[in-house]
């Protein structure tokens, strides 16, 4: 309950969903032989997201209002998944070819533009 009400604290109304997707294991580290990884993370609506921990960076839409536009908050509920499932070991693993990478990536740009 403490840890639980700290992160409630720290991480405000985000740190409830967030840990409702690492319980659902929504959380997928995807990794390329190159050793480039990137998270992909089911979210409530059943969008996938990809988000970047190493620069702390998410694809949603409340990622690009709440952090980017109005810096109201430090992060979206899938970063904060990425960083919870990684702490208590619970992504799930994908290894994915170079090219298949990519296409991930790639797919994202797609959606958004």
């Amino acid at each position: 309950d403490m840890l639980f009400s700290r992160l409630k604290f720290i991480f405000g109304p985000s740190a409830v969903p967030a840990l409702d997707l690492v319980d659902q294991r929504a959380v997928t580290r995807v990794t390329s032989p190159s050793g480039r990884t990137a998270y992909q993370v089911l979210g409530s609506s059943g969008k996938l997201y990809t988000c970047y921990s190493s620069c702390h960076f998410c694809t949603c839409p409340a990622f690009g209002f709440t952090v980017l536009q109005k810096s109201e908050s430090l992060l979206c509920k899938h970063i904060l998944a990425v960083y919870l499932s990684q702490a208590v070991g619970a992504c799930q693993e994908l290894s994915v070819s170079e090219e298949q990478l990519i296409n991930i990536l790639l797919a994202e740009e797609e959606d958004e533009g």
